[in-house]
């Protein structure tokens, strides 16, 4: 029963190790959402618009569709 209380503790303990150690000598490089003057420009948009557009779909948008039931109108 002691080598629960004690191992599963210690168990964490080293996976975090293990994952800093992951997160250090693999780091994931910064997204540049934001690249050209035309992408920010596209900001300006009202959030429908750029979703029909084909942009990603803001939170707010597709939270809105969820709540509401009804199906959005997304061209393939």
């Amino acid at each position: 029963m002691v080598w629960l209380v004690v191992g599963g503790p210690l168990a964490v303990v080293i996976a975090s190790f293990f994952t800093l150690g992951l997160a250090i000598r693999h780091p994931d490089p910064p997204l540049d959402l934001h690249t050209t003057a035309a992408r920010a420009a596209d900001d300006a948009e009202p959030a429908d618009v750029r979703a029909q557009s084909g942009d990603v779909v803001p939170a707010m948008l597709a939270r809105n569709h969820a709540a509401t039931g009804v199906p959005a109108n997304r061209k393939p």
